[in-house]
């Protein structure tokens, strides 16, 4: 499948699984949350780390007859080491649970199921150096793994493209690329109260940049645990939740870890809570 081909399928599935979303698949399980977190050891390619920022999140999963939705946005705000800049980033999956659609079993081994995921990524940010306007989308199955919580494991295409505002340069649309991407959320010692939630990305390197340089194997951990402190605020289990979270980001964006800044090792403080 060619870059344009893909583009146009992805694109289509995503919007088939909003539509499905929209018209009529009730949901059987929803959650909703608004989080922040604080870190003063963000960094940026070309601008160097030390960086601190707040980031103000509004998250949302649900899940249907035959899949899934999950919906995040951040809200990035950097302090003078990056310009004061804001960011958005959002994301956006759908995943069709085959074996709900097709009325079967996908199990092996540690195999409990296996979907078809949709979705995009999509970012603007101020910052006077770069300015990236980020258009992602991405295709490809995901399988769910027999463990306590979710633990998902998912093979991607990407399909990838950027016009860096301060650049005043055309969009530019990188090789098309793979990834592997895992995510979970996993109780520890039953009830309590503590879990182990996060996501892991190995994306391959994707051609040139828009510059003409070269890119690099992209790795990105970021895992917290968190702690249900709902009863510290009178509220219901599950509502409130607070915890450490630790993320490591190797080549960040495709950038080589030559380039100051592409390389960040961010511990976190982080709350939220649940509607």
């Amino acid at each position: 499948m060619n870059t344009r081909n893909f583009a146009r399928a992805a694109l289509a599935l995503a919007l088939a699984a909003a539509a499905a979303a929209q018209t009529g698949m009730a949901a059987e399980w929803s959650d909703t949350s608004i989080g922040i977190r604080y870190g003063t050891r963000f960094a940026e390619p070309f601008v160097g780390a030390g960086i601190s920022k707040r980031i103000i999140n509004l998250t949302h999963a649900s899940g249907y007859k035959y899949g899934s939705n999950f919906f995040n946005v951040d809200f990035l705000m950097s302090d003078g080491k990056d310009d004061n800049a804001q960011e958005a980033y959002v994301v956006y999956r759908h995943t069709f649970d085959l074996g709900k659609v097709m009325d079967r079993k996908f199990e092996y081994g540690p195999v409990s199921g296996m979907g078809l995921t949709a979705g995009f990524d999509w970012n603007t940010k101020n910052d006077p150096g770069y300015g990236s306007r980020k258009r992602m989308l991405v295709l490809g199955p995901t399988f769910f793994l027999a463990t306590p919580g979710f633990f998902n494991a998912g093979i991607y295409l990407l399909y990838e493209s950027n016009q860096p505002a301060a650049a005043h340069i055309a969009r530019y649309t990188y090789d098309l690329h793979p990834m592997l991407g895992l995510t979970w959320g996993i109780p520890i010692a039953g009830a309590s109260g503590f879990s182990f939630e996060g996501y892991l990305n190995w994306i391959a390197a994707k051609g040139t940049n828009e510059f003409g340089g070269p890119t690099a194997p992209e790795f990105n951990f970021d895992g917290a645990i968190m702690y249900d402190a709902s009863r510290w605020v009178g509220a219901d289990k599950g509502r409130f939740k607070v915890g450490f979270e630790y993320q490591y980001w190797r080549n960040k964006f495709g950038n080589p870890h030559s380039v100051p800044g592409s390389v960040a090792s961010t511990p976190m403080v982080r709350a939220e809570y649940h509607f």
